[in-house]
């Protein structure tokens, strides 16, 4: 029997409630969001095959929820959209390198470190990027003066920089209850940290000091928060402009 006596044979064996759940997936799949991209190709919009993949598992997965697809959903599907045009990527499991979530290898001698990040909170911004919780920081809450929340800020920051190349992340725009209408996916580069090294001790005078970063000409590009009060560390007002947007999906209209 051929592949397609097969399938029908399967099919045909599968109880009303089943072939309707079938049905959908398939109705998800067959008209995928389209990926819009620049006009600029980035390392992953200019892998086709790559967009296909991610675009395709977006309709598989609001074939069954309504519900953004989260960060572990992201992260599992990141890494088989890299499988599937043979990219070798692994999960960091150790705990010298608590910022790296997964480091990709496209087989032409390049390799990436990333944290792969992911956030559906209402209103996102056109213009700018919010990042909740960049790393967890306990010390912020006994760091009692400028030098040492200074020093304690540059170190991590230091060590971040060094583990990770870039943050890559998943927004999904939508209203209440309702299925996101849009996907962007973006990638902010770890360099947009690198001036904080030159920031003065001015900067970390109060319990939680927000610190402006610079980059490519902006003046401030970024702004590092030290959240006091959930010992972390946000990044907010991250400009668009200075990051990378590989692609955005449109799933139904805005």
């Amino acid at each position: 029997m051929n592949d397609r006596g097969n399938l029908k044979a399967k099919i045909d064996g599968l109880s009303p409630t089943a072939i309707r759940f079938v049905t959908r997936m398939v109705d998800s799949v067959s008209s995928p969001p389209k990926a819009l991209t620049g006009e600029v190709a980035t390392w992953l919009s200019g892998t086709p095959e790559w967009i296909e993949y991610f675009g395709l598992a977006l309709s598989v997965h609001h074939g069954t929820t309504a519900e953004p697809l989260g960060l572990t959903g992201f992260e599992s599907v990141f890494r088989n959209a890299c499988e599937a045009v043979d990219w070798v990527s692994s999960k960091s499991e150790s705990a010298t390198q608590r910022f790296l979530d997964l480091t990709l290898d496209d087989g032409k001698g390049l390799e990436r470190r990333l944290s792969l990040k992911s956030t559906a909170a209402q209103r996102l911004s056109n213009t700018t990027v919010h990042i909740s919780k960049l790393t967890e920081a306990a010390w912020i809450q006994d760091a009692r003066t400028a030098r040492t929340r200074r020093n304690r800020t540059l170190q991590l920051f230091r060590e971040y920089t060094e583990a990770v190349d870039s943050i890559v992340m998943l927004r999904a725009f939508r209203r209440p209850n309702a299925v996101p209408h849009r996907y962007q996916l973006l990638e902010i580069p770890t360099e947009i940290f690198k001036s904080l090294q030159g920031s003065p001790l001015g900067a970390f005078a109060s319990d939680g000091p927000t610190v402006d970063c610079s980059y490519l000409g902006h003046p401030v590009a970024a702004r590092v928060y030290l959240d006091r009060s959930d010992a972390k560390i946000t990044v907010k007002q991250v400009l668009l402009a200075a990051c990378t947007v590989h692609a955005e999906w449109q799933l139904v209209s805005e």
